[in-house]
């Protein structure tokens, strides 16, 4: 019986064109007045600014360079901790100034709501920090959703795609890998779960959907309501 459901963000809640046209362009525009205003008053700039130069080895004293390391890997979409932190700072401020809202599908906001008041736990995992994953769900242009989430997952706990990531959730969440079902919009992050033993649905919002055996498939939430949950 499911009693978790983890979900991914961008491509399963969220809309992929909402990170890419809305909030990486954001990161990027503010990325470099952001560090030079802040890199010797915020603790936590300045520890982001250590990670960055130790993995990309740059000088730590050339804050240019590290800079232009944080925009490269933004136009990368590189899944580095210390840029999605430092992303999610400046996503806070862009939602608290109005720059923009939070995307959450309609279905998604709905489920979300219907599951939580039918006492499924709800928790985010994403390779985006959870200060961004806990940001586009506390601003959507839904509500807040963010009282319908038990907790969140970054990076932190691993990389998406490596199993291992999956058993550390696991082992935090401290339930049975087939009472939790993940949903996600990328295969080899199903795969992976899978690996660890977590029930999937993989979410095809666009496009044709894949002829597979391996797991569900649904086109939104109400189907995988339909498909996996009803059954309770």
């Amino acid at each position: 019986m499911i009693r978790v459901i983890l979900t991914d963000i961008e491509g399963t809640t969220s809309s992929i064109s909402f990170v890419h046209e809305v909030l990486f362009p954001y990161a990027r525009e503010h990325m470099a007045g952001f560090i030079r205003d802040w890199q010797h008053e915020d603790l936590v700039v300045s520890e982001q600014l250590d990670q960055v130069a130790e993995r990309s080895g740059c000088d730590r004293s050339d804050v240019d360079g590290l800079i232009e390391v944080l925009e490269q890997w933004i136009a990368e979409d590189r899944k580095e901790t210390p840029l999605k932190t430092l992303q999610g700072m400046l996503w806070e401020r862009g939602y608290q100034t109005g720059a923009f809202d939070g995307h959450i599908y309609p279905d998604a906001a709905e489920y979300l709501r219907n599951w939580h008041d039918r006492g499924l736990r709800l928790y985010v995992y994403s390779s985006g920090s959870v200060k961004a994953q806990k940001l586009i769900f506390g601003f959507s242009a839904e509500g807040d959703l963010t009282p319908f989430f038990s907790g969140y997952f970054d990076t932190h706990v691993g990389g998406k795609k490596e199993s291992e990531s999956y058993r550390n959730i696991l082992n935090e969440l401290g339930v049975e890998p087939h009472t939790v079902l993940f949903l996600s919009d990328v295969e080899a992050e199903l795969t992976a779960a899978e690996a660890a033993g977590l029930r999937t649905c993989w979410l095809v919002r666009d496009g044709e959907l894949p002829e597979t055996d391996l797991r569900p498939v649904a086109r939104d939430f109400r189907e995988v309501d339909e498909k996996l949950l009803l059954q309770r």
